[in-house]
């Protein structure tokens, strides 16, 4: 195995750097973390077109009746959402609400993301090693599911709003600045207690916080450019080349998204498995 080559261990046992990274590397393979993060994207993926359709039910609802919200929407940045924005713009009475249509599609929004997080809970134990019998079962596994759900969409609303202010609006750099600061806070909060809730074992602070710091300014960085990317793109697309666009791009931040987080939990895990085979490797003092 290459990790185990005598260049590699020179090198490991010389640079505490190389040898994170090389633990790190090669937990990356063993636990299938790429594998994993497929997965969580494409459940994620599933999730967000039934939310979709719920909004866009929704959306018919509100505009029944309503003819100047319709206006103002037109006259919006929502016009020029692919599909959605193209009929608000030929014809807003087109959109109508439906009970069905929306209690389906919150329903099997809601089931896709679980089955994301359920996922996301097999690669963090996967990751620490944890054996299958110290597993939650299936209902506890839905649980902590349901509860990290909860978790990430509230900050994932928190950091869209705090970064879509910052791609968008004309505040002053020091401004943006602490926007950006208060972005890269929530995502490493949410990391933080969705590292615990989503992991079988309890985990302390040292085991949590360095992934959760890197994988939080991570995602503030794929927020701020996909923000100002897809808003870019989307205003000076066809209606067609944007539907296409616009599923690209959703797979290709998914699969960023899942990727960080599992590289965050990776590189806790790496630096845990360093830390206790320094601890092993010291000397026992004498009584």
């Amino acid at each position: 195995m290459w990790t185990e080559h005598g260049l590699v261990l020179r090198l490991r046992e010389k640079y505490a750097f190389i040898d994170f990274l090389v633990s790190a590397i090669d937990g990356f393979r063993r636990h299938r973390t790429g594998r994993h993060s497929a997965l969580m994207a494409h459940y994620g993926f599933l999730s967000v077109f039934p939310l979709f359709l719920a909004l866009t039910t929704i959306l018919g609802f509100v505009l029944q009746g309503n003819p100047d919200l319709a206006d103002r929407i037109i006259n919006s940045a929502m016009s020029s959402i692919p599909i959605v924005g193209q009929t608000l713009s030929i014809d807003p009475t087109a959109l109508h609400g439906n009970v069905f249509v929306l209690i389906f599609g919150l329903g099997a929004s809601l089931w896709a993301g679980t089955k994301a997080l359920v996922v996301t809970q097999t690669a963090m134990n996967d990751i620490w090693e944890i054996p299958e019998y110290a597993r939650p079962n299936m209902a506890r596994t839905r649980w902590r599911a349901l509860l990290g759900i909860g978790v990430v969409g509230i900050s994932q609303i928190a950091a869209s709003v705090a970064t879509g202010l910052i791609a968008v609006s004309g505040v002053s750099w020091l401004n943006r600045i602490l926007l950006g600061l208060a972005t890269v806070a929530i995502n490493v909060a949410a990391l933080y207690v969705a590292y615990q809730v989503l992991t079988a074992v309890w985990l302390s602070r040292g085991q949590r916080l360095p992934g959760a710091a890197g994988a939080g300014f991570g995602f503030a960085v794929l927020q701020v450019v996909g923000t100002t990317v897809v808003s870019r793109a989307i205003a000076r697309a066809t209606p067609i080349y944007g539907t296409f666009a616009s599923v690209i791009g959703l797979i290709t931040w998914l699969s960023l998204h899942a990727m960080i987080s599992l590289l965050g939990v990776e590189a806790n895990a790496a630096l845990d498995r360093r830390r206790r085979a320094t601890a092993a490797a010291q000397p026992v003092e004498s009584m």
